[in-house]
């Protein structure tokens, strides 16, 4: 039985899934509340994989897939979601990756964003990142945070993305979507032409490259809210990551410019939920104090952990104290969040402190779970 795009992502739909994998002698696999899903048992041939992304993919992103081996797009299915789309050639055969994005843009409270960050984002300059690895849901947060300025402010929102997934109406704001590879060569091009479009709110989708970087420390400093992504876990390594970037000869101008920008780091990562329904996200947020700014400044990014630590009468919290506090609520699970806990020895120590006063202490993982 020859397999049917419209089928397939209906079935990804029903069964509340979040990713669909097509890829040549193996059955379509869906992404259902974190783990994988077969959908049917026939597997995909050779002709399958390549009818199924000739239905969805343009000629463009077809001669790009044969160039140079893949190409990304997003393509709206009928009038019920969205998905950002990743195709490949693996073992010279096409695969596909299949991304649904939620039509629906979330409130803080259902992401479970604390409200400091209302503050943060109501600042009329400086520059806030959202990171994390992929999947860690990054796109989804910031789509909140965009759609709360738009809804309360009279801003002029500009957003570079690539590809556009969460599409946003003009409300008490307004606000331009640019798509790179579409509307735009890449994000250092938008940047430097975004500055004389007026805006008061830039989203760089990603923070790839040198020049990207710089443009948007840039844009910070004279006077816009900047929002930008990194694929870095944590404040300490996104900090480092940002001031690797630039040569030895600029670094400690970068370090100055970013004591002086730099709002807040907001890192994340999604779990399962215990009930095997559903993900939910823990945050690392790190505020800017002055204390954490001289840090920067003085190349101490290494005791920013500890900034975090006694920040929280600011909002701050660590990912592995946020992590603690869901398995404590019974809302993840132990081995799931240690998987994601920075100090994974420190994690163990304290869950087990949770464990003796609650009950039996739970069976400790074999030695390769507990470095990660």
């Amino acid at each position: 039985m020859a397999h049917d795009m419209v089928n397939l992502l209906r079935m990804l739909i029903d069964r509340e899934g979040s990713d669909l994998h097509l890829t040549v002698d193996n059955p379509p696999v869906g992404r259902v509340h974190g783990h994988l899903q077969f959908f049917g048992e026939h597997a995909l041939t050779a002709e399958d994989t390549e009818r199924l992304m000739k239905s969805i993919a343009s000629v463009d992103n077809q001669q790009e897939l044969q160039e140079v081996g893949g190409s990304d797009f997003g393509f709206a299915f009928e009038d019920v979601a969205r998905f950002r789309v990743s195709i490949f050639k693996q073992k010279g055969y096409v695969g596909l990756v299949l991304r649904l994005i939620p039509r629906q843009i979330l409130t803080f409270e259902e992401i479970g964003l604390p409200q400091t960050i209302k503050e943060v984002i109501t600042q009329p300059r400086g520059l806030v990142l959202v990171t994390g690895p992929t999947g860690s849901g990054k796109t989804t947060s910031l789509a909140t945070m965009i759609d709360w300025i738009n809804t309360n402010y009279d801003h002029h929102i500009v957003t570079i993305e690539d590809p556009i997934e969460y599409y946003h109406s003009h409300k008490k704001g307004i606000i331009m979507q640019r798509e790179v590879g579409v509307d735009v060569p890449t994000f250092s091009e938008a940047l430097r032409r975004v500055l004389r479009q007026d805006p008061d709110v830039i989203l760089v989708g990603e923070m790839r490259d040198l020049e990207t970087i710089e443009a948007a420390v840039t844009a910070a400093e004279t006077g816009h809210l900047v929002f930008g992504t990194l694929h870095t876990t944590g404040a300490v390594r996104t900090i480092d990551r940002l001031i690797d970037a630039f040569p030895t000869n600029q670094q400690e101008q970068i370090r100055t410019q970013l004591a002086g920008n730099l709002k807040a780091v907001i890192s994340q990562a999604l779990i399962p939920k215990k009930s095997g329904f559903g993900r939910v996200a823990a945050f690392e947020i790190m505020i800017t104090t002055p204390a954490v700014q001289n840090l920067i400044r003085e190349n101490k990014s290494y005791r920013i952990t500890s900034a975090i630590q006694t920040g929280h009468k600011f909002g701050m919290c660590l990912l592995d104290e946020n992590l603690l506090s869901l398995y404590r609520r019974g809302i993840i699970k132990y081995e799931d969040a240690l998987a994601k806990a920075q100090l994974a020895e420190e994690f163990e120590a304290q869950a087990r402190g949770i464990m003796s006063a609650e009950g039996p202490a739970p069976a400790k993982p074999g030695s390769g779970q507990a470095g990660r």
